[in-house]
C-alpha cells in the first residue's frame, strides 16, 4: 500500500489554480501574485512557487518581469472558454458598416462574447493615455482595434491582452492585423488620373494616415505624384482634423485659389459629404472634378455615374479575425498582418481634365 503523500502549500495552491484554468475562469493571461494571494489568502512565496511549478508543467508561459504570465495552450478535447472581446470602433458610423457587423455575429456563432465599446476612438481623441483608462474599466480579455493610429496601436502592443488591428497603422507594431492592401491600387490611380491631365490631385486623408508620417497608402500617392512629375507639397495631402467642421473648411480652402482637377477621398461616407460639397458649389463630377473613393461601398452599385474605387473584399478580414479570436481563446499566439488584394475600378466618376 502506498503511504499518503501529503501536498506541500504550494502543491495545494498549484493544484487549484489548475483547476480554475482548465474551466476556464482566466483567459489569455493570468492574474499576478499580489492579486491571487489576496484571493486565496495565502502568501506571496506560496503563490509564486505555485505559480513557478504551472509554468514547469507549460499550463503557464512567463513573459518577463513585470509582465502578466500567458495562458499556454489546452490540452486536447478541452473546449476552449469563450473570449470577452471588445470591438473599439474609430468612430459611431462604423457600427453600421456591413463587414463590421459580420464580424460581430460571426465572434458570436463562433462561441465568443463580442461587444462595441461605448466609446470610440473619435470620442478618446485617438490618445493613448484615454484609450488606456478606457480599456482598463471595460473589462475585455482581447481586443479589436478599428483604424488606431501609431501611437494607441503601439500602446496595445505593449499590454498583455491580444489585441487585433483592422486597418490602421499597424505595420510597425506587434500585433495581428489585417488590411487591404491598397499601395499599387493607388499608383494605378494617379497613373490613370495624369494620363486623363490630371496634375491638381489632392488626397483626403484622416490625420492618422497622415502623421506623424505618411502611411503606406499615403507615401505611394505621394511618390506616384513625383514619379509622373508633378512637384509635391502640403497641397497634395492637405492637413484636417477629422471633424465634419475641419473637412469643408479644408475643402473651402483647396477650391479658394487653384482647386483640385481630382479628389480621392478615403472612406464612402466622406466621399459622400465631398461629392456634396461639389455640388453646393455647382461643381459637377467629372466634368469639372474627378473624384474617385479609397473604398467600396454597397450603395455604389446603384450610383450613376459609376464611382470609381478601390475595390476589396471585407470577407477575408472577417474570417482572419475569426481565426485569431479561435487561436488566442485556446492560449496561442498569433500577431500576423494579414493584407487582402485591392484593386482600382475605374468609373463614370472620373473624366479628362476639362480644356
Amino acid at each position: 500500500m502506498e503511504g499518503l503523500r501529503i501536498l506541500s502549500p504550494s502543491e495545494q495552491v498549484a493544484g487549484h489554480l489548475r483547476k480554475e484554468l482548465l474551466r476556464g475562469r482566466w483567459i489569455v493571461t493570468m492574474p499576478g501574485v499580489p492579486s491571487l494571494a489576496a484571493e486565496m489568502g495565502v502568501n506571496r512565496k506560496t503563490v509564486d512557487a505555485a505559480l513557478k511549478q504551472l509554468d514547469t508543467e507549460g499550463i503557464l508561459v512567463p513573459q518577463g518581469a513585470g509582465r502578466r504570465r500567458a495562458i499556454g495552450v489546452l490540452p486536447e478535447g478541452l473546449t476552449p472558454p469563450p473570449l470577452r472581446l471588445g470591438i473599439l470602433l474609430y468612430e459611431l458610423v462604423d457600427k453600421r458598416v456591413d463587414y463590421i457587423v459580420e464580424i460581430l455575429h460571426m465572434l458570436m456563432e463562433a462561441g465568443h462574447a463580442p461587444f462595441f465599446a461605448n466609446r470610440t476612438l473619435t470620442d478618446l481623441g485617438m490618445n493613448a493615455k484615454r484609450v488606456a483608462e478606457f480599456t482598463e474599466a471595460a473589462g475585455a480579455d482581447a481586443w479589436i482595434v478599428l483604424a488606431g493610429s501609431v501611437d494607441v496601436l503601439n500602446w496595445f502592443a505593449e499590454q498583455d491582452f491580444p489585441t487585433f488591428a483592422l486597418f490602421g497603422s499597424a505595420s510597425d507594431s506587434h500585433v495581428a492585423g489585417a488590411r487591404p492592401n491598397k499601395p499599387p491600387a493607388y499608383r494605378k490611380v494617379v497613373r490613370t488620373l495624369v494620363e486623363l491631365g490630371h496634375r491638381r490631385i489632392v488626397l483626403l486623408a484622416r490625420s492618422q494616415r497622415r502623421k506623424p508620417e505618411p502611411g503606406d497608402s499615403e507615401q505611394t500617392f505621394l511618390d506616384a505624384l513625383v514619379e509622373e512629375g508633378v512637384q509635391i507639397g502640403e497641397y497634395h495631402l492637405p492637413d484636417w482634423n477629422d471633424s465634419k467642421e475641419s473637412f469643408f473648411e479644408c475643402l473651402d480652402s483647396l477650391f479658394q485659389v487653384t482647386p483640385p482637377t481630382a479628389l480621392i477621398v478615403q472612406e464612402a461616407h466622406v466621399f459622400t459629404a465631398a461629392q456634396q460639397f461639389l455640388a453646393g458649389r455647382g461643381l459637377k463630377v467629372p466634368l469639372d472634378v474627378s473624384m474617385v473613393c479609397s473604398d467600396p461601398d454597397p450603395t455604389f452599385a446603384w450610383c450613376e455615374p459609376s464611382i470609381a474605387h478601390i475595390r476589396w473584399r471585407p470577407q477575408p478580414l472577417v474570417r482572419r479575425i475569426v481565426r485569431w479570436a479561435d487561436k488566442v481563446s485556446r492560449g496561442k499566439g498569433d500577431v500576423v498582418q494579414s493584407l487582402a488584394k485591392a484593386e482600382f475600378v475605374n468609373g463614370g466618376t472620373v473624366g479628362k481634365v476639362r480644356e
